[in-house]
């Protein structure tokens, strides 16, 4: 008997496949966090749009409802008629994004949030923390980042 017989068979280390379990674990709960909404009060503009570009026309955000813009972090609400209104779209909570928004209300998908879309306070928690005003400009048609 040699003593290469006795030497253990090649692989990854023990601390090698922790560490890629780990990993894959976090990835898993970071996933869960993020928002599968792509209900049609969702709308992704793409990263072309940077602030003082034009976000939206008055006419996509629904009276009494909203628009979320994932790329730029921004909901954009119509609580009153030709009343314009916008938020980080980023829960308090947990920092989920918002999944929709509906009859005068923020939802955030993750643990049932709800927020004001005229002032973005907090309805209905988890959450205790209103979502941060966002600043638009409105121009004839145009809503615009400030």
């Amino acid at each position: 008997m040699t003593s290469a017989s006795l030497q253990p068979a090649s692989g990854p280390a023990r601390r090698t496949v922790m560490a890629a379990a780990g990993a894959a674990g976090l990835a898993a709960a970071l996933t869960a966090c993020g928002s599968g909404d792509d209900s049609s009060d969702t709308v992704d503009t793409g990263a072309g749009q940077a602030a003082g570009g034009t976000l939206a026309k008055t006419s996509d955000i629904p009276e009494g409802g909203g628009r979320i813009f994932k790329d730029q972090g921004v909901v954009v609400t119509q609580p009153a008629a030709g009343t314009f209104k916008a938020f980080s779209s980023k829960c308090t909570h947990q920092g989920c994004a918002v999944g929709s928004v509906a009859d005068g209300v923020i939802v955030c998908p993750c643990h049932n949030s709800h927020f004001s879309a005229e002032d973005g306070s907090v309805k209905k928690g988890p959450a205790t923390k209103p979502l941060p005003a966002a600043k638009i400009t409105v121009s004839g048609e145009d809503i615009k980042l400030a």
